[in-house]
């Protein structure tokens, strides 16, 4: 299916020129570019300015500012992009009055920048939340070095190479009849329920992950499982793999470690939350996470 056009973090424009990234040579050249745009990290926030009428635009890093760049790729315009972490006291405001550090989820949540903005951002974050957490050699402990533009470490010491890691996570609608399956966890908003999702496990399928994940969470058994959509969810690595699945049972068994409620609610009900008429103020997630669109598809068909 096509990807919704508010669907968070789906869509980044950049060539990522996979077959430059070892050419160091060529990265060093890239990175000393005056066209060269160096975008900066505080922890998981990039930093923006705002413009006089509040519009947000992306803050580029002064050259010597730029510590173990990462290498995202060629923007439309022909720039190289690259991504840097700042240090976490570091004062946005000392790049100017306008600058400041915003978090994904919120930029996400108000859509307040294009989505090839967000999708970009997504790729720097990930990258460089996974070298600021993987510095030292799984294999023999010592130091290891960014390689490759960033999608590589190299230990010297021992010769291993280690690879940036994506955690997929299975997303799950499970449906039965004019019913959907919900649930909610007590860090959700107020009054607002979602799909079940779970982390697919090694040596699993994306269907035996979302049958395991449901039955686990809800006891509710399910069969056929079919691919929707997918999402990158950089919090900081993960790819939510979103299905629709069909139950063959009805019974809900709540593990309470992993919900708070769950049930069944009519596709008339969850009409409802999408309007804002349900009469107990209930919700579903907002446009820029991938269930708001499984909910979507299951009471309006797209």
């Amino acid at each position: 299916m096509n990807f919704p056009i508010d669907l968070a973090f789906t869509v980044n424009s950049l060539d990522r020129m996979a077959a430059r990234r070892s050419d160091s040579e060529w990265l060093r050249e890239q990175i000393a570019t005056p066209a060269a745009r160096h975008l900066g990290f505080i922890g998981d926030k990039p930093l923006l300015v705002i413009g006089e009428s509040g519009e947000l635009a992306l803050f580029s890093l002064p050259l010597d500012l730029v510590k173990e760049p990462v290498f995202l790729g060629r923007d439309d315009d022909g720039d190289m992009v690259f991504a840097s972490l700042l240090p976490e006291d570091q004062d946005p405001m000392a790049f100017g009055p306008m600058v400041k550090a915003i978090d994904l989820r919120s930029l996400a949540m108000q859509g307040a920048l294009p989505q090839p903005m967000l999708g970009t951002l997504a790729q720097g974050r990930t990258l460089l939340h996974w070298h600021a957490t993987h510095r030292f050699c799984s294999r023999c402990g010592q130091k290891s070095e960014m390689q490759d533009g960033g999608y590589r470490r190299h230990c010297p010491a021992c010769g291993g190479d280690h690879f940036p890691r994506t955690d997929p996570v299975s997303i799950m609608l499970v449906t039965s009849g004019d019913r959907c399956l919900l649930g909610r966890q007590a860090r959700f908003a107020p009054g607002m329920y979602s799909a079940l999702a779970g982390f697919i496990e090694p040596g699993e399928t994306i269907e035996e992950a979302a049958r395991r994940e449901v039955y686990e969470e809800a006891g509710v058994r399910v069969g056929r499982v079919s691919y929707h959509s997918s999402q990158p969810w950089p919090f900081p690595a993960n790819l939510m793999i979103g299905v629709m699945a069909e139950a063959i049972s009805e019974t809900i068994t709540i593990d309470m470690t992993e919900l708070e409620d769950a049930r069944w609610f009519h596709r008339e009900e969850v009409r409802m939350m999408f309007e804002g008429a349900h009469p107990d103020g209930l919700s579903v997630p907002l446009p820029f996470a991938i269930a708001h669109h499984l909910l979507r598809t299951f009471v309006y068909g797209s």
